[in-house]
């Protein structure tokens, strides 16, 4: 192992400094003893529940003591992991701003709630590696000119050509800020709070490989890594899925394997399925799980058009080593339903029959700024029972389409995943969307637990 983890390294940045990093790697592994025990890999039983720590609440208590309570009252039989959502201190996006990766967020619990719930549930935890708070100590400490945390971000001049960028996101790329008196130019790929961190620095994959390890001496059984597909940066290329991306998670794959062999790694990459796929390496270097983006937007359109033609066809396709690598299923989640994992598999009519289904229906569409500068759709934000409901049918018909739907994301290959939304059969909320003005808002309302 070590030998493969030295030539990614060496891969990555040199021989010379694979070598270097191997001996901290070894040091960074020494802090986290290896375990001895070993956890049940996922089977035909696994159902995941995708949550925030905050989705229930209840007044005097803190919300992950609640959503425990809720979790054993209503779900004990039924779920048996609980991804809980960034639980961290943040400072936007819902929690994917990490202002202190390793705190638990103390409006709404400590981490003495979350071994809690890891008691009954087996936990997945968000590792959000491509970015990072402004408000966190890393950035401010790079702006005070701290040499520790020098090129810890990704400075770049703003004459630099980034048409060919491809990003989830419509705004400027690049933001201004002020360090040691001069104005520098950061990426910031999802917003100006949230600021890329530079994986050419060496030093950047060891802290990320602290968080990693210690979310696994934290009992996290599954690693999500968010965004991982934008981790690495080349100006001139469309910056998403190039090989660094891939480099970094076989190095976190290598490195996790040796401490924590049982823990699994989870790629958010929202693209199209071919490039999807390709996360699972030779199908035991990189993620042994990987999102079936595709699966909400082909039921979503099977039951426009009444016919599972293309779902079908597309599931035959798929493909797996079930010794090494599975599927991670869902028809909804905190985010909208992709569109671009859907290329390929519908046609351009059939995928514009989506969007506008998805704005007749109470929904909102998100776009992303293309190469050369170009805006598509990018994602459909709407609750998975709105988009599946037909108005002219009454609300019991309506139900049956729903559960149906949910047959089908528990029949396929993989662990199936249910968003806290889809236990109740929720409707957009469009005020927050208002509110907020964030269209992703539409599907993520808290509830009161008594409610």
């Amino acid at each position: 192992m070590t030998t493969a983890l030295q030539s990614t390294l060496a891969e990555l940045y040199s021989e010379a400094i694979a070598q270097s990093l191997l001996t901290k790697i070894d040091r960074l592994v020494a802090e986290y003893p290896r375990k001895n025990e070993t956890s049940s890999p996922p089977d035909e039983r696994t159902v995941a529940l995708i949550c925030y720590g905050d989705s229930f609440q209840s007044s005097g208590q803190a919300p992950l003591k609640v959503l425990n309570n809720f979790l054993n009252n209503y779900l004990g039989d039924t779920i048996s992991t609980v991804h809980l959502l960034p639980f961290f201190p943040y400072s936007s996006d819902d929690g994917f701003s990490v202002i202190d990766y390793k705190a638990v967020n103390p409006v709404w619990g400590a981490w003495s709630d979350i071994d809690t719930i890891g008691e009954k549930f087996g936990l997945m935890f968000d590792a959000v590696v491509n970015h990072i708070s402004v408000q966190s100590e890393w950035f401010s400490e790079y702006l005070n000119g701290n040499p520790e945390y020098a090129d810890f971000f990704f400075e770049t001049e703003p004459g630099t050509d980034l048409r060919a960028v491809t990003r989830a996101r419509s705004h400027p790329l690049l933001t201004a800020f002020q360090r040691n008196g001069k104005t520098i130019h950061l990426w910031t790929t999802f917003s100006a709070d949230q600021i890329d961190l530079n994986f050419r620095n060496p030093e950047v994959l060891l802290r990320m490989l602290d968080v990693l390890l210690f979310y696994a001496a934290s009992s996290a059984k599954i690693i999500r890594l968010d965004a991982i597909g934008h981790a690495w940066k080349e100006p001139g290329t469309s910056c998403l899925n190039l090989r660094g991306a891939h480099f970094l998670v076989q190095i976190f794959r290598a490195v996790l394997d040796r401490v924590f062999p049982d823990v699994l790694l989870l790629t958010e990459t929202n693209v199209p399925h071919a490039e999807n796929i390709c996360y699972f390496g030779d199908g035991w270097n990189e993620a042994q799980l990987i999102y079936q983006f595709p699966l909400a937007g082909l039921v979503a359109h099977s039951f426009q058009c009444g016919n599972a033609v293309k779902l079908t066809r597309w599931a035959q396709t798929l493909e797996l080593n079930p010794d090494s690598c599975t599927y991670f299923n869902l028809l909804a989640s905190h985010d909208g339903i992709g569109i671009r994992p859907l290329l390929g598999i519908l046609d351009e009519t059939e995928i514009a029959a989506l969007v506008q289904r998805t704005q007749n229906h109470g929904g909102y569409i998100s776009y992303k700024t293309a190469g050369e500068g170009a805006s598509d759709p990018y994602e459909m934000n709407i609750t998975l029972f709105d988009i599946l409901a037909e108005p002219e049918l009454d609300e019991a018909a309506n139900i049956r389409r729903f559960i149906t739907a949910q047959a089908i994301l528990l029949a396929m290959p993989g662990i199936p995943a249910l968003y806290y939304h889809s236990l109740f059969g929720s409707s957009g909320d469009r005020p927050a969307v208002e509110k907020t003005g964030q269209k992703r808002a539409i599907n993520r309302r808290k509830f009161n637990l008594p409610e």
